[in-house]
């Protein structure tokens, strides 16, 4: 019998796995593997959102004006060049949808963010993997490999899942050596994390080059990951192209009213941005004191660490012993990191019993 038949290339997709919020029998335990605000949300921004419901039966605005005017005098853009979607991912894939196509070519590094591959996939584009240079992004690898087919480069800064970061210089050598019809996007999911003096430069190289597209999110440290909310920069063009494949009402009322008052509540951003440096640090200088145990951290400059297990105790081993002990991680076989546990930054409890738990799985091992 003859049935629908999906596209071979939509067939190829590996499907995005999302962080696990339950243990293996079903238990809700600490969860530290989606990269989530432990400290929650603005109180402004919860208000907000609750003050939406008493306009569950109308359509948001599909313009997104308040979102737009909000971030543009924050960052000091041009409202009519913010795009926002559903998450920063719904732009990511937007940029595939508009600038590449059936044999074109996407680039993305090694052990980056997974929906970059499922984005040129998902248009018939080609994936090229770029080598690492010890788990960041080599800028001459990524130029090396770019060809008359490129369209698009994706990075991370800070990068998804390994915390690395490249710098603004490195970020302008990347962008003057590629041609200028190749779309570099610029996916700054953690760039709120980065202290002031580590800008990668990436609004700055949107608002004057016709091809630079940055990313952000409200998932991260504004703590509004339940409402999926992104955004993104780019030249008039690009967002124009972008416009005209974008999901209508793609942000909700409540959505885009919390998103504007978590943007002004600075003072809650602020003592997220210490709690999450103050813990990361703790926790790098805990692996650190392991020794000679074969595991060690990923430098990282978002809200998480990238564990390595090259000993005795493996990464599967301690994600499943760190569930049983009440946290769970995120391991990364699929994307090639089978040794390694994408770890978020928790609270100080869970910080102080998840480190506890791992050195005993380690003494273990021994």
């Amino acid at each position: 019998m003859l049935a629908p038949q999906p596209k071979q290339w939509i067939m190829d997709i590996a499907p995005y796995v999302p962080g696990r919020a339950t243990t293996d029998d079903g238990r809700k335990v600490a969860k530290l593997s989606s990269n989530e605000n432990p400290l929650g949300t603005s109180p402004a921004a919860r208000e907000a959102f609750r003050s939406a419901a008493d306009s569950l039966e109308r359509y948001p605005d599909a313009s997104g004006a308040i979102v737009r005017e909000a971030i543009a005098a924050k960052y000091g853009l041009d409202p009519a060049r913010v795009i926002y979607g559903n998450g920063s991912d719904e732009i990511l894939h937007l940029a595939a949808g508009a600038f590449a196509g059936a044999g074109d070519e996407v680039i993305f590094v090694r052990y980056g963010f997974a929906v970059y591959e499922i984005a040129a996939r998902r248009v018939g584009a080609v994936p090229v993997v770029a080598p690492d240079k010890d788990y960041a992004t080599d800028v001459d690898a990524i130029l090396s490999l770019v060809t008359d087919r490129t369209r698009i480069v994706y990075i991370a800064n800070p990068n998804n899942p390994t915390g690395t970061f490249a710098s603004r210089e490195e970020i302008a050598r990347l962008h003057a050596g590629l041609p200028g019809n190749v779309l570099l996007v610029l996916d700054g999911a953690y760039a709120e994390y980065l202290d002031a003096d580590e800008d990668d430069g990436a609004l700055v190289l949107a608002s004057a080059a016709p091809n630079v597209l940055v990313t952000r999110t409200f998932s991260k440290i504004y703590g509004l990951a339940a409402e999926r909310i992104g955004w993104g920069y780019a030249s008039a063009e690009i967002v124009h192209a972008l416009h005209r494949i974008r999901l209508p009402f793609n942000i909700t009322i409540a959505g885009q009213q919390a998103a504007v008052a978590a943007l002004h509540d600075e003072a809650f951003v602020a003592h997220s941005k210490a709690h999450n440096a103050k813990w990361r640090a703790w926790f790098a200088e805990q692996v650190a004191s392991l020794g000679n145990a074969g595991v060690r951290a990923v430098p990282s400059k978002a809200n998480f660490l990238l564990v390595l297990f090259e000993g005795a105790l493996t990464a599967e081993r301690a994600y499943k012993g760190l569930m049983d002990a009440g946290y769970i991680t995120r391991w990364l076989p699929g994307q090639k990191l089978g040794h390694g546990l994408r770890i978020s930054i928790g609270t100080e409890e869970e910080m102080l019993g998840m480190t506890e738990a791992l050195r005993g799985l380690v003494a273990e091992a021994r």
